[in-house]
């Protein structure tokens, strides 16, 4: 079988407090806390732990200050992980023992991140999604789409990591693990999924001409696009900064709005990303800022006003009225 997604993922910070407002306000469920660290869950058990910087046996991180530290994929069964085991067995930072009562098996990258894999503890979940009616599939009928005031995320959906080699951390999530390239920049950036049937990337890789090793963002997956919107305004109204959005991916189609971390780097609402098979065939793209966005507000929205940052909001409660 394939790995089936993200299971966990770690921060460390060096600020708990301001992180458990930020996790909270993103619509985390918080699932314990101790004076050395917060444990998160997003809606189907996919967990967001963020520990102090200090905490005794943190995995080496990759980059200077508050920065994720490690990446933990679900499998299906005991024996996927066995199967993995010999895969990596050889790899820097090698093992396999019991975390927290469950086997768990993990090694280094060649971007020195620490990668682990456990059976996943994820459980499904049935929650309710738009519909879209297009001109030849009216899939919406007597009902109006949903209005948002918050998000929920339902799962960690992708990471994405600045690397100074993509193609030999490309090589090494597709040997060992058998991680699939979706899209690419040539020498430049790979998008990977897990396995040859699912969501566009589960995995970005971009290398920059600098060789910076570090967390680019880690993104959350909701319903859909007006869950995008409720929640980067909620987000915003909560106080924190936006990096860019709302606006939409052309390579994977996915809406998204990105906000900055104060646990690292950046962090991403998206929904609609294209599906794709084992018949999908890998594009090349040429990097660039039409390529990255199709459109995109720049500051984000105000979400009391529900217009572009910084621009005055309508006066009355109808926009033809006039003073």
């Amino acid at each position: 079988m394939s790995v089936l997604g993200i299971d966990q993922i770690t921060y460390a910070t060096d600020d708990l407090a301001t992180s458990k407002r930020f996790f909270a306000d993103w619509g985390l469920h918080l699932a314990g806390e101790d004076a050395q660290g917060l444990r998160f869950e997003c809606l189907n058990g996919c967990r967001v732990d963020v520990v102090a910087m200090d905490r005794p046996g943190l995995p080496a991180a990759i980059e200077e200050g508050p920065t994720l530290r490690e990446v933990v994929w679900g499998v299906e069964s005991e024996a996927d992980l066995d199967r993995y085991a010999r895969a990596i067995a050889g790899d820097p930072g090698f093992f396999d023992s019991q975390v927290e009562g469950a086997r768990r098996i993990g090694c280094t990258d060649p971007n020195g991140l620490a990668v682990r894999l456990q059976v996943s503890r994820k459980r499904d979940v049935d929650v309710t999604s738009a519909q879209m009616n297009t001109w030849n599939s009216r899939n919406r009928v007597n009902q109006p789409a949903p209005v948002y005031e918050r998000a929920t995320p339902i799962e960690v959906g992708h990471v994405v990591f600045f690397v100074a080699d993509v193609k030999a951390v490309e090589a090494f999530y597709e040997s060992r693990f058998g991680f699939v390239s979706s899209d690419r920049y040539p020498g430049r950036g790979a998008f990977m999924r897990c396995a040859p049937d699912g969501g566009h990337h589960d995995l970005f890789l971009l290398q920059l001409p600098s060789g910076k090793r570090g967390i680019n963002h880690v993104a959350f997956t909701v319903r859909d696009i007006h869950e995008v919107f409720g929640g980067g305004l909620h987000f915003s109204r909560c106080g924190w900064d936006t990096q860019l959005g709302p606006g939409r991916h052309p390579v994977s189609s996915a809406y998204f709005w990105y906000f900055r971390n104060p646990a690292g780097g950046l962090i991403e609402y998206y929904a609609d990303e294209d599906q794709l098979t084992a018949d999908w065939q890998p594009r090349d793209f040429e990097p660039g800022p039409t390529v990255f966005a199709e459109w995109a507000v720049d500051g984000g929205l105000d979400g009391n006003t529900r217009r572009q940052k910084n621009v005055e909001g309508p006066k009355g409660a109808f926009l033809t009225e006039k003073k």
